[in-house]
């Protein structure tokens, strides 16, 4: 697909006019401001693969099918940090790329985990478990738009409140433990999962400081922090679910620490 770019003129308008299915866009080049039409296919397509997983994992909450529905976000997660990378190497960032991809989040982060959780265990709370997943879902959602009128204003190096892919994981790993090993009454484990639930919503919508480890992949570290993500790497195989919830809880934590040091 050939991508074609103009300088934007009064009659600009008439590039939306008729039927035909296509994006029309406005950017700034080099001062200027400018027309492009079209997409970039392998970021958006990524993206879209990303929501078909969130999408298959709401249907398989809905059918009571839990470790399916929490692999599917698993693997929407990927494919969330794959799309990025994607549009960076090729060169293809966009305005409605980064729309899109906003929204896709909002689904998988945010729609997602609230009905795995809501399916498994709120729901035996009724109206109030309800209400407990769409907090999850609001601040999901939150997040995200916050993030995206935060870019360019904040440190890169950090997140202002626990990414939205993390708290998922937080909430989709929760629920696989508790299918592998608790032992609670349903009753219990819909308070325990109720309290997690808007715990990690109010984490994503908070103040605190996340390393980001953006510019991580581009420093060099001792050799013998190789070593420690091995064992870290082990120890999670053995029991993947607990080990990534192990993970997830650390990383939530560390934000305290991480906004305590930047205020000393």
């Amino acid at each position: 697909m050939t991508h074609k770019n103009e300088q934007i003129s009064p009659d600009s308008h008439d590039e939306h006019d008729g039927i035909a299915f296509e994006v029309v866009e406005t950017e700034e080049k080099g001062g200027v401001r400018q027309v492009s039409r079209g997409v970039y296919l392998v970021p958006n397509l990524i993206t879209t693969a990303s929501m078909l997983a969130a999408f298959f994992s709401i249907t398989a909450s809905a059918g009571g099918q839990f470790y399916k529905a929490g692999l599917a976000i698993f693997l929407s997660a990927i494919l969330d940090g794959m799309d990025g990378r994607a549009a960076r190497m090729l060169n293809a960032q966009s305005p409605f790329g980064e729309q899109f991809d906003s929204l896709a989040d909002c689904v998988a982060f945010g729609l997602a985990p609230a009905m795995l959780m809501y399916f498994y265990a709120l729901h035996h709370l009724g109206r109030f478990g309800l209400a407990c997943a769409f907090v999850f879902m609001a601040c999901a959602a939150f997040r995200l738009a916050r993030f995206n009128v935060q870019i360019g204003s904040v440190d890169k190096k950090y997140f202002i409140g626990l990414a939205s892919p993390l708290a998922a994981i937080l909430i989709t790993s929760s629920v696989m433990v508790a299918i592998d090993h608790a032992s609670f009454a349903p009753q219990t484990l819909a308070m325990m999962a109720a309290a997690w639930t808007v715990i990690c919503g109010f984490l994503m919508v908070s103040n605190v400081k996340y390393y980001s480890f953006k510019e991580f992949d581009r420093q060099k570290v001792p050799f013998v922090a190789l070593i420690v993500g091995v064992l870290v790497m082990g120890v999670a195989l053995y029991d993947l679910p607990v080990g990534i919830l192990a993970i997830g809880v650390v990383y939530a934590l560390s934000g305290f620490w991480t906004t305590l040091r930047a205020k000393k």
